[in-house]
């Protein structure tokens, strides 16, 4: 059974999710919050499988929600509702953590196996969409530089000082957005091969899934805005 907690701040809006999310035998809503802090509580009590989390409310609004909550280390997985598929929000849900986002508008089915995707651990956006909402706000990506002023090396970051030569290439074309098919044909290995080292480098890296793995990529300069 999957456990969603319902973060928005309309009632109307908590009531039709409640009631369409409990209509499926394999999903239950263990709670619900109107703002960012009432979930960050509730999801330190009840620890949901998935928080539906949307991105504007009073107080402290969902991404900084998102944010602490998934820096705690909690099981716990956020799903983002955002107005539009491309837009700076949906970004910023990701670089906060998020496990994926769907637009508010998506239709029932849409939205059901978005939280089965997340509920399992996978990730609801495509890698390629990652990588072109990356690329359009590539502009808000911190810097990362040395004490020297100097601007740092990829091979420099703690999160991949870890990873072997053939870890650190799976990684960066995750980062350019490739399926595992596609880095399987593209670097003549077993898709199974792939699978192995794309596990390795989620663990290594200590990157939630395929989405943050990508966010990654980019934040440590591997993989360059297009």
């Amino acid at each position: 059974m999957t456990t969603v907690l319902i973060a928005d701040d309309q009632p109307l809006q908590r009531f039709g999710f409640r009631m369409l999310l409990e209509s499926q035998d394999d999903m239950t809503v263990v709670g619900e919050a109107a703002n960012g802090s009432e979930a960050i509580r509730m999801t330190a009590e009840l620890h949901p499988d998935v928080i539906l989390m949307d991105v504007r409310m009073p107080g402290l609004d969902g991404i900084e929600a998102t944010r602490r909550i998934t820096t705690t280390g909690d099981r716990t997985r956020v799903l983002i509702l955002t107005t539009f598929d491309l837009d700076e929000y949906a970004y910023a849900g990701l670089r906060a953590g998020a496990s994926g986002f769907l637009v508010k508008d998506a239709q029932p089915e849409e939205l059901l196996s978005g939280i089965r995707a997340v509920a399992t651990g996978d990730a609801v956006v495509a890698p390629s969409l990652t990588r072109r909402l990356l690329d359009a706000y590539a502009h808000h990506l911190p810097r990362q530089g040395r004490a020297d002023g100097q601007e740092a090396s990829p091979l420099e970051h703690p999160r991949l000082s870890s990873l072997t030569d053939r870890e650190r290439e799976i990684l960066s074309v995750i980062g350019k957005g490739w399926t595992n098919t596609e880095i399987a044909a593209r670097l003549h290995l077993a898709e199974s091969t792939v699978k192995t080292h794309v596990g390795r480098v989620l663990a290594k890296t200590g990157s939630r899934d395929r989405i943050q793995a990508v966010i990654l990529a980019y934040d440590t300069g591997l993989v360059q805005p297009s």
